[in-house]
């Protein structure tokens, strides 16, 4: 299983231009990815520098119509004008998806930054090493007091995930939304988490979980456990982000670990400020 994840800046390049055929060109160039997941999506904001307000989330799934296109919104509120706006990530797979769960994270008040919503994206997929639930989501940027949150919460969601998964529960498909469903145990965590390598939250996600949940691993330092993180961000786009940051990575769960071969960044695309990252697990 190939999984690229990639902060597309709802589709904004270096160049100030927003081309969606881009960022499905340079993600297709970097990998034949099997599951691609995204942030950034936006629907109804033509307020967003170089953005015409149109809807992303259906444009993406049009350009890859072999893929299941989920969606997952966080931030859904009346435009000014008229009608609703909508902002979040997406899961794209060519494999086959299971249970899909959309879960909001955590929003403590801050009086003191600016913030969004956010909101981790779930999908249980049948790789053929057996199923394994794929979560995408983009931590909150300005608030370190909400970061935190937001951790402690997928950490909690994770250990849920993995109870569930070793329960049985009664529900057949004549039982209509009581049906049970499989969820996968096993999971890969990514998306832009915008903390860096050393950063306390980073290192709270990867601590060990009560009960004999598998921690999550970074995927990075399995493969290059001796290398520093490369950057993720500001690689080309200097105007917004003058240092180079490394916010965006992939985590596994610890019974995934063994199977992470390979980790690459593409440093050479400029179709958003961010860079995609990609992951293989076999």
């Amino acid at each position: 299983m190939k999984l690229l994840t990639w902060n597309i800046q709802w589709g904004r390049g270096v160049d100030g231009r927003v081309d969606l055929d881009r960022i499905v060109a340079h993600a297709r160039r970097f990998a034949d990815f099997d599951v691609l997941c995204l942030q950034e999506v936006s629907a109804a904001y033509p307020e967003l520098p170089g953005c015409d307000g149109s809807d992303q989330f259906a444009a993406i799934a049009k350009r890859l119509p072999a893929f299941v296109a989920i969606d997952g919104v966080a931030t859904d509120t009346p435009h000014p004008q008229s009608g609703r706006r909508r902002f979040g990530n997406m899961v794209l797979s060519r494999l086959p998806v299971g249970p899909v769960f959309r879960h909001l994270l955590p929003w403590p008040a801050d009086p003191d930054s600016m913030s969004m919503q956010r909101v981790a994206v779930e999908a249980t997929v049948q790789a053929e090493f057996g199923p394994v639930r794929v979560i995408t989501t983009h931590l909150e940027y300005y608030s370190v007091r909400q970061r935190r949150a937001q951790v402690d919460r997928l950490r909690a969601l994770h250990a849920e995930a993995v109870e569930q998964a070793q329960c049985t529960r009664p529900g057949g498909a004549q039982d209509g939304p009581f049906h049970h469903v499989p969820r996968a145990a096993s999971a890969v965590l990514c998306g832009d988490f915008n903390c860096g390598p050393t950063s306390e939250e980073r290192q709270r996600l990867m601590a060990p979980i009560d009960g004999g949940t598998p921690r999550f691993i970074d995927a990075w330092e399995i493969m290059y456990p001796r290398r520093e993180h490369e950057p993720t961000l500001g690689v080309h786009d200097h105007e917004q982000w003058p240092e180079p940051l490394s916010f965006d990575t992939v985590y596994v769960s610890a019974d995934v670990a063994p199977r992470v071969k390979a980790m690459e960044i593409d440093a050479s695309s400029d179709a958003s400020d961010h860079q995609p990252v990609m992951v293989e697990i076999r």
